[in-house]
């Protein structure tokens, strides 16, 4: 599994929303003022930093990842294009939850193969809101399992500070990324295992996110 090792190892980003954001105030009618809004993310990427767990279980597992469609791997890991959505951030603790919208991924995504069957996770949507989560289409060996299904939990609790550069491009990252349940009975059926778990915080770790977002 060293290949894979070699492809996760400092992967970053799925999943949570542009932070496009400096400092914001509460508007004159009282109600609080966005520290960013875009009406229409334009570009820049998702990563995911994988948690070393994952990686070891992919390991012991003998399942090997790939890239799909127009997902790359940069100096920092799987790197998935923002091709559209939608953002609002406010300050923390204003309004809950305090990033809304949501980031598509169209046409790229995560493969993993093993014995024989090559599981596609594609076209991811982060839905940073409340209970948020990231969906996708799955398909195993190139027929349509599911579409739209919830891949992942995801924590944000553990967000960073968000930040901005002059140039416009938002980050945010450290939301931990957990298996959804109904992710990991696919998984577990479709590879003939029982060891992946799901659920927000009691499920298998993916890692964590980090997205570069800009928007207008």
């Amino acid at each position: 599994m060293r290949a894979m090792n070699k492809v996760l190892a400092g992967t970053a980003a799925v999943g949570l929303a542009a932070t496009m954001a400096a400092c914001g105030s509460d508007s004159d009618s009282g109600d609080p003022k966005p520290q960013g809004q875009f009406k229409t993310l334009t570009g820049q990427t998702t990563t995911v930093v994988p948690a070393k767990s994952f990686t070891d279980a992919l390991t012991q597992l003998k399942v090997t990842p790939g890239l799909v469609g127009n997902a790359k791997m940069t100096s920092e890991g799987f790197a998935f294009p923002i091709t559209g959505g939608n953002a609002t951030i406010y300050k923390k603790g204003d309004v809950k939850p305090y990033v809304q919208g949501t980031i598509e991924h169209q046409g790229s995504g995560l493969s993993l193969t093993a014995g024989g069957i090559k599981v596609e996770l594609t076209n991811f949507t982060v839905d940073p809101g409340n209970n948020s989560k990231l969906t996708g289409d799955v398909s195993a060996n190139g027929k349509s399992v599911v579409k739209d299904a919830k891949l992942f939990d995801l924590d944000g609790s553990t967000l960073q500070t968000p930040t901005i550069s002059k140039s416009g491009v938002a980050t945010l990252k450290g939301t931990t990324i957990y298996l959804s349940q109904a992710a990991a009975d696919l998984l577990n059926q479709t590879f003939k295992i029982n060891v992946l778990k799901g659920g927000s915080k009691t499920g298998t770790e993916i890692g964590t996110a980090i997205i570069r977002a800009t928007g207008k």
